[in-house]
This record gives structure tokens, C-alpha cells and sequence, in this order.
């Protein structure tokens, strides 16, 4: 699948962003502690040990834990691995809406987690090619197009 997009892409990236909606944070945040900077990882661990409702947003007063527990285990189904074991969105909403079971998450979600954000500074900086502009602003939060020619 690698550079493709396919039907199978946009359901790990709806996957994504419900669990971004659920814990009313992003994908990565590096000043959380770090059990908790990768959404997908955290979200995986709480899965593994059943306490998946401690991923709610704890800025809600009042929320159903059924539906909670429901659109996580979905979002965990969308962004397994394996696209062939992801589901189609048709059966996403079925899950959602409560007219399906929610299926049993049999693997952990596909993501990297050996090579961070951090490794990526540290790769640019030894690969002077590949420090242009657009790949700079896309891993360096203090640069700037505005501040580009002065660097």
C-alpha cells in the first residue's frame, strides 16, 4: 500500500481522527508524558488492559461510557495494520450506530514506533539533500517561511 491511496487509507485515517475526537487531543503531543505522546500507542495500551475509557477527554462532565468503549474499539479496527483487516466504512457506520456488533480488534494499529519525530530532526541534519524548506517545515515547529532566508 505504501504511497498508494485507497479506500483502506481513508478508514485509518477516520480511525485517526476518532480517537482524536474521543480524547480531544492530537495524534502526537511531546508534552505529554511519554506512554501518552502517541495517541495510537496509548490508545493500544489501554485497549490491551481494558481501561480504554481512560482515553476520554476528562474535559467531559457527562458522556455515555457504551458509546465511548463502541467508537474506540472501531477507531482501534480502523487503523490496524493490516488494510485487508480494516473495515469498510458501511460497516463502520453500522458499528457506530449500533446496528452491528463491534468486531474484536486482532491487531495493534499500523504505525512506527521505533522511528520518532525526534529521529527524523536528527536524520535531517546528517542528510544536508534533504534539508529543503517544505521537508524542514514539515518536522522543524520553530521554523518559518517567513523566517526561511534568514537560516
Amino acid at each position: 500500500m505504501r504511497g498508494h491511496l485507497t479506500e483502506k487509507a481513508d478508514v485509518f485515517g477516520f480511525g485517526v481522527v476518532a480517537l482524536e475526537i474521543v480524547s480531544g487531543r492530537p495524534n502526537s503531543d511531546t508534552s505529554l508524558e511519554e506512554e501518552k505522546t502517541y495517541l495510537l500507542e496509548w490508545a493500544w495500551q489501554l485497549h490491551e488492559t481494558n481501561r480504554e475509557i481512560e482515553l476520554v477527554d476528562s474535559r467531559l462532565s457527562e458522556f455515555s461510557e457504551e458509546e465511548a468503549t463502541r467508537m474506540i474499539g472501531v477507531a482501534l479496527l480502523c487503523t490496524q495494520t493490516s488494510p485487508t483487516l480494516r473495515p469498510r466504512m458501511s460497516r463502520v457506520v453500522a458499528m457506530l450506530s449500533g446496528d452491528i456488533e463491534v468486531s474484536r480488534v486482532t491487531t495493534k494499529p499500523g504505525y512506527l514506533t521505533d522511528w520518532k519525530f525526534n529521529d527524523v530532526s536528527s536524520f535531517m541534519s546528517e542528510n544536508s539533500d534533504l534539508n529543503s524548506p517544505s521537508i524542514r517545515m514539515a518536522v522543524d515547529t520553530d521554523w518559518s517561511p517567513l523566517t526561511a532566508n534568514k537560516t
